[in-house]
């Protein structure tokens, strides 16, 4: 003897199924465009990135003026879409040996915008991926600063990887 199914009933089945033959494909590659490759990731950056190293204390007012104007840095870095180079400047001093007392004191003052900071870069996938991509934490950057609208510089208390 069959039973009659309702039509909501019905759709249980055909969600229940459908549900059955997705739960192997976690194992499947995903589609979207990988970031296995150094082509892929020059692709999304599209700016040449570039990097230097510099000792903490030489550069201080600098990191000091861009944290301060950190609120500002989070508008730029929501609004930016292109460059034509992003510099990050490492920091390999702050890195080992704790930052110097000026920056460290900007820090902590500004600690709200340099976080919101951070989650625009997070955001921004062209900037997140020349940060990620030169294994910097995002935890370690300290600052951005825009040099108009065609370059940036970040500031990063890491070292370089080798």
């Amino acid at each position: 003897m069959l039973i009659p199914m309702t039509r909501d009933a019905k759709w249980m089945h055909v969600a229940a199924v459908c549900a059955f033959l997705a739960a192997p494909t976690p194992n499947m590659a995903l589609n979207a465009q990988g970031l296995e490759s150094q082509k892929a990731i020059d692709t999304i950056i599209g700016s040449d990135v570039e990097e230097e190293e510099v000792r903490a204390a030489d550069d201080s007012d600098r990191i000091v003026a861009a944290i301060e104007n950190a609120l500002a840095a989070s508008s730029d870095v929501r609004k930016t879409s292109s460059l034509e180079k992003v510099d990050i400047v490492f920091l390999p001093d702050a890195a080992d040996n704790g930052l110097p007392p000026p920056i460290d004191a900007a820090l902590k003052k500004h600690e709200k915008e340099v976080a919101d900071l951070r989650k625009e870069l997070e955001g921004n996938a062209m900037l997140f991926h020349a940060i990620d991509s030169r294994s910097v934490l995002m935890r370690d950057v300290l600052a951005v600063e825009f040099d108009g609208q065609k370059s940036v510089v970040i500031y990063a208390a890491a070292k370089p990887s080798k």
